[in-house]
């Protein structure tokens, strides 16, 4: 578990004023090979920079956390235009500490930002806060995320300042004040700089304090010295790591706030660890959801997206897939095979095999499939049975009516306690146009006919099996739309008999 405090932000009076969270979102994400900007990959149902935004809002309000976006800007700004926050451009991406630089008159009326960056879609709030409260805590210019990986490869190193002048630390080993202690309690040791992978000396190779590329600044004196940075690397970009540097040879405290859990900051560089990182959420999802009271076999074999609510005493059963915002109520079934996506399900459920819902709701007590289909736009009501292989679209179902085998149910609504037969069809598209058909309550569709809308069918109807039906049906009639029905005695007997003949 992380060291930080598990808390929420509360901050006092003016803080609207006293804090910004600035997200870096401008890269183009080379090394994904894709042509998407690496913040609209997305794991857990939504994209990497909308986690973020979710965990930041979480710390401040949407209307401080300002995204610096570049690479399909206007794309980035699309995908997370409905989370409020705002946007900075950084035309040409010259770097992190570049980024930072085109935020500077956004962020100058605030006394203090934090730095996220927008492709570690793991982090928490409590670690937000956690960063801020250790900040302010220790009074400094600039708080830097630290931690001590497996393998530190590929990550800077934290330098401390040389024994000679902090006797209790020796360079890059200084172990910061873990969080929870009380504050002033404990000072964390200062840093003097961060080295990246590719500038390390031999001696600094082995060091094993990474920085974790999160931060906190005091934005006065950030912005007086951000001018300084220089593009004196490999890449000729301006990194923000030097500003602990620069801020500390200008006699401001820089100081580590160190996490012991450095999976939540993890970024994805490939495919490959875009996909883990997915994996890494989508089991915190599951644990979550049995944690409070949901039952799931196998469920490494299922994919629940992040923003997935589950009622206690559901059952989901192997390779279920339950997407975007769906709400499921509680004691359902959800059988294998089935996907659920931005749909509402009421409780006492029950969806059986290899079903696909989307963008639905579906009230108390309904039994769907197997195999059932329900697209965008239905409602299907209460003790409603949607059976094999049946197909709605933008069709409402009242209560206790059932469609059970074969059936397609576009633009239609059905009243209650209403059957509909085995292949019966609803004829909704002319062409060129939608139409609505209207089934009224406690009315009987015979098998294999079809409906031809517009049209109405009032209540208590029957419909003769087999029958197109093309007018409205008034309320407690017969209606058949079929051919009649001739017997030729003998016909095909005489028939065989000429074939023979032929032969």
């Amino acid at each position: 578990m992380s060291q930080e405090r598990e808390s929420k932000v509360e901050p006092d009076s003016g803080s609207a004023s006293k804090l910004a969270v600035v997200i870096m979102a401008a890269g183009k994400g080379t090394r994904l090979k894709s042509r998407r900007p690496k913040v609209l990959h997305e794991i857990g149902g939504k994209p990497l920079l909308a986690h973020v935004i979710a965990a930041a809002s979480q710390v401040v309000a949407p209307g401080d956390i300002y995204a610096v976006v570049g690479h399909q800007a206007e794309r980035v700004k699309a995908a997370v235009a409905e989370t409020g926050i705002r946007f900075v451009e950084q035309t040409d991406q010259r770097g992190t500490g570049h980024a930072v630089q085109c935020a500077g008159n956004a962020i100058a009326g605030y006394e203090n930002i934090l730095v996220l960056s927008g492709d570690a879609p793991l982090i928490r709030p409590e670690t937000i806060s956690g960063l801020w409260r250790f900040h302010q805590d220790q009074q400094a210019a600039m708080t830097l995320v630290s931690a001590e990986p497996e393998d530190p490869t590929g990550y800077g190193r934290v330098l401390h300042p040389a024994p000679d002048s902090h006797p209790s630390d020796e360079v890059g080993a200084g172990a910061p004040s873990r969080v929870g202690a009380s504050p002033g309690t404990q000072d964390a040791p200062e840093v003097v700089a961060v080295v990246e992978q590719d500038m390390l000396t031999p001696e600094q190779v082995s060091l094993r304090e990474a920085n974790m590329g999160m931060y906190a600044f005091r934005t006065a004196p950030l912005l007086a010295h951000l001018g300084k940075l220089a593009n004196n690397n490999p890449h000729g970009e301006l990194y923000l790591t030097d500003m602990a540097q620069v801020l500390h040879d200008a006699g401001e405290r820089v100081v580590a706030f160190r996490t012991s859990d450095p999976d939540q900051l993890l970024g994805a560089n490939t495919i490959a660890e875009l996909v883990a990182l997915d994996a890494t959420l989508r089991a915190a999802t599951a644990s979550r959801l049995m944690a409070a009271g949901v039952t799931i076999f196998r469920p490494e074999t299922c994919v629940i997206d992040a923003e997935v609510e589950v009622a206690p005493d559901t059952v989901i059963e192997p390779f279920v897939q339950l997407l975007g915002r769906t709400r499921i109520g509680a004691d359902c079934l959800i059988r294998s095979y089935t996907v659920v996506e931005n749909c509402t399900l009421g409780n006492c459920v029950v969806l059986r095999q290899n079903c696909v819902l989307t963008g639905s709701t579906v009230a108390d007590g309904a039994l769907i499939g197997p195999f059932a289909h329900l697209r965008p736009g239905c409602e299907i009501g209460e003790e409603v049975h949607i059976g094999n292989f049946v197909e709605t679209k933008k069709a409402r179902i009242g209560k206790g009516s059932k469609a059970s085998h074969l059936t397609y149910l576009g633009d239609t609504v059905v009243g209650q306690r209403t059957n509909i037969g085995a292949g019966v069809i609803t004829c909704n598209y002319d062409g060129a146009h939608k139409h609505l058909t209207r089934i009224g309550d406690g009315v009987f569709v015979g098998s294999d006919s079809t409906l031809v809308a517009p049209v109405t069918v009032e209540d208590r109807a029957y419909i003769g099996a087999g029958s197109c039906i093309t007018k409205d049906v008034p309320a407690g009639s017969l209606a058949v739309g079929r051919a009649r029905q001739i017997a030729k005695e003998g016909w095909a007997d005489a028939r065989r008999a000429r074939l023979k003949a032929k032969e």
